[in-house]
């Protein structure tokens, strides 16, 4: 045999294993799209970063990877990765798993609740370019002068953003031109991905090291012979960096009363260097922790409690009643959890409290303590977000959306008025409960959580009553102080001038007279904003509605406008009719601002203030309102929700609940609930100190049951009362309510598909359905909607059986090109 006929095997290198990337992009995809990731990026790759991608045509994003595998997609073909943006992960593998619990739960996409979590400087944006098109050549003759402007921009520039355009043409809207010179094919487009966020730097002025001896700056002052303003300024230098230790050069040019000229003749001279330093944008206090308060015998017991219930389950709810010091409890908590090296998320259900607690917590905690909401420019957020991430931030304080921050030591998780609505995210989705993710959440750590309230949800009391939670409660105001005094005025007995609605009653008018003379404070509380809720046509009754909406206009007396509460939309004043012509209307109902204005009227002596969504605008505006009421530099605080929840001002003995009726009449079957909460929370306001406080609720209704229950302060026995209705008409907590909206510009469409969707569900869960029917406002924003409902047993796999069903029938319904554009949203839990 020759060697010719010999095969010799060669030994080879393996190839690397082909590798592909499961990568959530903010979009609402059904199912995470799944990409390769080329050789050159795998040593880079991991679950947590971002990376660059394209879908489509020529779309980029940042998307975070997900997972990484070997399984090649079945049915595609995979683009590559282009760019992996991260060193390091921006988030843990624990808020991925939040995430996908998050979607699954809450029949929405990852990509939607990534979108709500991150900071959309970690989103980055996709900006346009006009790249030039060499083969067009340098011949403008054929365009007009702004196409030439920016044809011989891209000739020298090949490149331009739309900013730059913007810029160039000193216009807005620039997109027409673009257009333009697409189709002339003087350029094309391509997306570039923008990275969002800037670090902060700021300059630092320093002393030369040269003359960091004494002698050597000494010899230096005493032979200067010229400019005696910068001799000024170094004098002032050397003062500063003593008194402050390091000196910015914004804050030495205002406090020396120097110019930049000055300053660079120093820098020129080398006896002072400039040296630009990256900084935090929030400042924060020193790490300290310092408890200086004991609790009560009360709250000590309570304590112990808590950490009792928690070692056996991982959730406790604290039930206390308001003013008894459920804060004092928590931050002992928060003590024993950082002394562990652990990490705390307390959330809080409004912004507007967080000035308040953080001022308390500040003093206790220092600089572990950080604040994360809504009010935060992008930026901040950023910064807040890599504290957590490391673990500088020991205590989160913050609304819904600090859940989704990535703690990697969590071990114990706050929800302070657990029972809050503002807790469940409404609208785009994931439309989730902050409350109920924070329990998943802290699974995942093998963290504690603590839901607090003085009138928790039906559902919490349930789960503690049927032993899922722990159970610890606290039944007497801090000090000793009595509950407050509830007062029923029947305002059916009261004749307004004007036959209208009565707004502040002769009892509750003295009352709030005798409290001021007591130099003690007023808060009222009226839960609709504006001026009037509606006018009515003195003739005919035509009442002015929205165009694009199913609903009355408010009339707001600070804008002089009517505005519609629920698409914003802005209309003139009406002055007459557009019916009858008429020109005499009557204003009905009252919101905070006629409240207001009748308040100065009666009281023209009394400091007067309100608290709504358009009197705190601003991310300092809720602090700087509380901090006046707190320095007694208002006498009477009328407002709606955002008067009630949790905050505390101990020289508040009257509160009036001016028209509890439009609480108890809504068509909800959560409304009993509602309604006790807030006239609980709101009684609990007054007489927080030292003084028994005053609650007036006018009402029509003085049968309503609710009523009494509220005198009585007795919240367990209005929680067995309304268990009883919720198991007869099988709603939650013995059920999981989902609610499905349909939407579509025309009625007939939208009310066809309910009908049809209704149908094809009827065979699996037709004894669970309720519907479709309209809801009580039925067009917003041009939108006509039907409701379907769905109560679902608490079972194993019914959830993800019904999500599956609903998917499909979503996917079905979607093919038929009569049905192709109506929206349908899913809510779990609905509110």
């Amino acid at each position: 045999m020759s060697v010719t006929d010999l095969h010799i095997p060669f030994e080879t290198e393996p190839s690397a294993p082909v590798l592909f990337a499961e990568v959530i992009i903010p979009l609402a995809l059904p199912k995470n799209y799944t990409w390769s990731v080329p050789a050159s990026l795998q040593s880079q790759i991991q679950p947590g970063v971002r990376v660059e991608v394209v879908l489509g045509r020529n779309k980029k994003y940042a998307g975070i990877v997900k997972k990484l595998h070997t399984v090649k997609p079945e049915f595609f073909e995979t683009k590559d990765i282009l760019n992996v943006l991260d060193a390091e992960p921006v988030l843990f593998p624990a808020q991925l798993e939040l995430w996908e619990w998050i979607a699954s739960y809450y029949m929405c996409s990852e990509g939607e609740v990534m979108a709500a979590a991150l900071p959309s400087h970690f989103k980055l944006s996709s900006e346009t370019v006009l790249v030039f098109n060499e083969e067009f050549g340098d011949d403008f003759s054929l365009l007009d002068n702004n196409e030439y402007l920016v044809g011989e921009a891209l000739l020298l520039k090949k490149e331009l953003r739309i900013t730059e355009v913007q810029e160039l043409l000193d216009a807005a809207n620039v997109y027409p031109v673009i257009k333009r010179l697409i189709d002339k094919k003087v350029c094309f487009v391509w997306e570039a991905l923008k990275e969002g966020y800037q670090p902060k730097k700021e300059t630092y002025v320093i002393l030369n090291p040269e003359y960091e001896d004494e002698d050597k700056l000494a010899e230096l002052m005493n032979n200067w012979s010229r400019a005696p303003k910068q001799l000024e300024l170094l004098l002032s230098y050397l003062h500063f960096v003593r008194t402050e230790g390091e000196v910015t050069k914004p804050a030495l040019l205002k406090k020396s009363n120097a110019s930049d000229a000055q300053l660079k003749g120093l820098v020129d001279k080398k006896v002072l260097w400039l040296e630009k330093r990256q900084v935090d944008r929030l400042r924060y206090l020193p790490r300290d922790i310092n408890i200086d308060f004991e609790l009560t015998p009360h709250q000590m017991e309570v304590w112990e409690q808590i950490k009792e219930q928690l070692k056996k389950k991982p959730v406790c709810l604290l039930q206390g009643v308001t003013s008894s010091g459920k804060t004092l409890v928590y931050i002992k908590l928060i003590e024993e959890f950082i002394r562990k090296g652990k990490q705390v998320l307390y959330l809080l259900p409004e912004i507007a409290l967080t000035s308040q607690i953080i001022r308390r917590l500040q003093k206790h905690f220092g600089g572990y303590i950080g604040i994360y909401h809504s009010k935060f420019n992008q930026n901040e957020r950023v910064e807040i977000w890599n504290k957590v991430k490391s673990g500088e931030l020991s205590v989160v304080l913050g609304a819904r959306s600090s859940l989704f921050l990535p703690f990697s030591k969590l071990g114990l998780i706050v929800v302070d008025e657990e029972h809050d609505t503002s807790y469940k995210q409404q609208d785009p989705a994931p439309r989730y409960n902050a409350r109920d993710a924070a329990v998943y959440y802290a699974s995942l750590f093998g963290a504690k959580v603590v839901l607090g309230s003085a009138t928790p949800s039906v559902e919490s009391y349930y789960n503690a009553r049927m032993g899922k939670y722990g159970l610890a409660t606290l039944l007497e105001r801090f000090g000793g102080v009595l509950m407050p005094a509830i007062n029923i005025i029947d305002t059916r007995k009261v004749v307004s001038p004007d036959k209208n609605k009565i707004i502040i009653s002769p009892e509750l008018q003295q009352a709030i007279q005798n409290a001021i003379q007591e130099n003690h404070q007023v808060i009222l509380f009226q839960n609709r904003r504006g001026y009037s809720p509606y006018q009515v046509c003195m003739t005919c009754g035509w009442i002015p509605h929205c165009r694009y909406c199913d609903v009355t206009l408010t009339f707001h007396k600070n804008t002089h406008k009517l505005h519609c509460h629920y698409c914003g939309t802005v209309y003139p004043q009406v002055h007459t009719c557009a019916a009858c012509g008429n020109d005499k209307f009557s204003q009905r109902n009252f919101g905070t601002e006629k409240i207001e204005e009748q308040l100065e009227e009666m009281f023209p002596d009394a400091r007067v203030a309100r608290m709504d969504v358009d009197s705190v605008r601003g991310k300092q505006a809720h602090d700087t309102l509380i901090q006046q009421f707190e320095q007694h530099r208002i006498d009477i605080l009328v407002g709606t929700q955002m008067v009630v929840k949790g905050l505390d001002f101990e020289n508040v003995h009257l509160v009036g609940i001016l028209d509890a009726d439009s609480l108890l009449s809504f068509a909800d079957f959560r409304v009993n609930e509602r309604a006790f909460q807030l006239m609980e929370q709101v009684s609990g306001r007054a007489g927080r100190k030292d003084k028994q406080g005053q609650v007036w609720i006018q009402v029509m209704n003085t049968k309503h049951p609710v009523l009494n229950f509220v005198q009585l302060h007795d919240y367990p026995m209005f929680f067995d009362n309304e268990l009883v209705g919720r198991r007869h008409f099988n709603y939650p907590p013995f059920t999981r309510f989902i609610l499905l909206t349909f939407r579509h510009t025309v009625k007939e469409v939208a009310e066809t598909a309910a009908k049809i969707f209704a149908g094809a569900l009827k065979k699996d869960f037709g004894n669970y359905l309720s519907g479709p029917a309209e809801p009580i406002v039925n067009r917003i924003r041009n939108q006509y909607l039907m409701e379907l409902s769905i109560k679902l047993p608490k079972e194993p796999g019914v959830l993800q059986q019904c999500r599956q069903q609903l998917l499909e029938q979503i996917a079905i319904l979607h093919n038929d090109k009569r049905f192709r554009s109506v929206v349908i949203i899913i809510d779990v839990d609905a509110l």
